[in-house]
């Protein structure tokens, strides 16, 4: 009975199932820059680069464009526009389906349906990210999730109905499916939610510093992007590669997202994407060193090795967006604008320059070379970055071990000060054990699972702090502080705040070793 409730929580729903679908079939155009369920005929290497490359821009232009708009019109973003996102996206795939029959406008309809479908999708995209960011972090993390596991799984079945139906069933059944499960999903959200109330002109310190506090993991799966775009220019040159690695990628996407779904039931999981990104760097640069040493039939597993890291890493990106939402109080749509318009027009630089240097063919028949050079240099620069650039790079908080320091032989010894609190802080990237209240709340977080955030604001109330001064100090609106205030509450089983305090006050900071 125990373990039937255990893994109760991990059977799909709506919300879940429709999003693996959306998945499923952004698969079939958008993932993989080839069409599986087209007829190999009409896939020219014209006809899928003049596609993906309308489709990527506008995509990645879209995202900017949500995030501008939820500045200057703010009211339309408060609302799922599904209509908006459907309409573009079944129009793209009706342009699709008349260039099979239309072939002497084959190219224009690429284009066109290039277009439509890059702007359909990151509406769609956004759709989804609303709804899992206004959900609790459990339940929107596990659908999120979820769906990212069974999109492999709907995927791999397509293929068993025949490809000439397939491709009219993604218009007229399969898209008008998780559009409606959106509409479905999304008339319990709550939009009285900090997340939707907070206007970014009227609150635009705490929204900067949300975009000061996480543009570097923008860059990091940016990094993942570029490199893809990249496999991508090489990939479309033949369309049965390009095949290859879609099945590859979904494929390694299951194995990984299983995985993950395994380990997060047996215990919490605490990632960040920047250090994550400077484990696996150093195995895609060598990676790509590989490119021109093993050749062609190199291409494709690589590539959905790549693909499958990028899903995963977009996944983070959508978790990390949605927690950066409930726990800022910034629009959902803001802050997956901001991110996705850097990763996907990373993407799109990856993918321009890969065609570039392919077409020079520098060194003749080992054209992979420049690629693979190019790509090495571009992940380089991006790692930098990412990493802070020259600002990090020469910053007086950088580790003290590494530092050396020359004092002038005639020079009388300078008073050495122990640096600050905020500056172990920085180097670190921990909260230093400031007094016995510090320890206290660590112990109450880690025994009633508080977020960062929570435990975060905790302390300050325990330390006596009003709303007022909490909001200032970590610059965020007061609605937003009382939002925290309610789901600590919540989790401790308190009403009020001499509760809180006396609950911090029973553990003992001597039980922190």
């Amino acid at each position: 009975m125990g373990n039937a409730k255990k893994y109760a929580q991990y059977t799909p729903n709506t919300r879940s199932l429709g999003y693996a679908l959306f998945l499923a079939v952004n698969a079939t155009a958008v993932w993989g820059g080839v069409f599986p369920f087209l007829p190999m005929a009409i896939q020219t290497s014209s006809f899928t680069a003049a596609f993906f490359l309308a489709q990527s821009l506008v995509f990645a232009s879209s995202y900017f464009a949500s995030t501008l708009g939820v500045c200057f019109f703010p009211g339309p973003a408060r609302r799922f526009l599904v209509w908006a996102a459907g309409l573009p996206y079944l129009l793209g795939w009706c342009a699709l389906i008349a260039a099979v029959y239309l072939q002497a406008s084959a190219l224009k309809l690429a284009i066109a349906g290039g277009a439509l479908i890059g702007f359909g999708s990151a509406g769609f995209y956004m759709a989804w990210q609303r709804l899992f960011a206004s959900q609790k972090p459990a339940v929107g993390n596990r659908d999120l999730i979820l769906g990212t596991v069974f999109a492999p799984i709907i995927y791999f079945a397509l293929y068993l109905i025949p490809p000439a139906v397939t491709v009219f069933l993604i218009p007229s059944v399969f898209m008008p499916l998780f559009a409606l499960s959106i509409l479905i999903a999304s008339r319990n959200t709550d939009l009285s939610q900090p997340m939707f109330e907070n206007l970014p002109r009227q609150h635009a310190g705490s929204y900067l510093q949300t975009l000061k506090d996480y543009w570097r993991s923008a860059f990091c799966i940016g990094a993942f992007a570029l490199s893809c775009g990249v496999i991508r220019a090489i990939a479309i040159e033949s369309p049965e590669v390009g095949a290859t690695v879609n099945m590859l990628s979904m494929a390694s996407m299951l194995i990984v997202g299983v995985a993950f779904t395994a380990t997060w039931q047996k215990k919490s999981l605490q990632l960040n994407i920047s250090s994550a990104f400077r484990v696996v760097f150093p195995f895609v640069i060598s990676a790509f060193v590989l490119l021109p040493i093993l050749g062609k039939n190199y291409i494709a597993p690589f590539a959905g090795v790549l693909y499958a890291l990028y899903d995963c890493a977009v996944v983070l990106m959508m978790i990390q967006c949605a927690q950066a939402s409930r726990e800022r109080s910034v629009n959902p749509v803001f802050i997956y604008g901001f991110f996705g318009g850097i990763v996907y027009m990373l993407h799109d630089a990856g993918y321009i320059m890969g065609i570039f240097v392919g077409d020079l063919n520098a060194f003749g028949s080992q054209s992979l070379t420049p690629i693979a050079l190019l790509s090495i240099y571009l992940l380089a620069l991006v790692y930098f970055v990412g990493q802070g650039g020259f600002k990090q790079a020469l910053s007086p908080n950088r580790a003290r071990a590494e530092r050396i320091e020359l004092i002038p032989t005639a020079a009388a010894p300078a008073k050495r000060n122990r640096p600050s609190a905020s500056a172990e802080t920085e180097s670190t990237g921990e909260r230093p054990l400031v007094d016995r209240i510090s320890k206290q709340c660590i112990l109450v977080k880690k025994h009633y699972k508080l977020s960062d955030r929570e435990a975060e604001v905790m302390e300050l109330i325990a330390r006596g702090s009003t709303v007022a001064r909490i909001a200032e100090t970590l610059t965020v609106s007061e609605n937003t502080i009382r939002t925290h205030s309610k789901r600590i509450y919540a989790k401790l089983d308190i009403h009020r705040k001499q509760e809180l305090v006396d609950l911090v006050n029973s553990f003992d900071p001597r039980a922190l070793r």
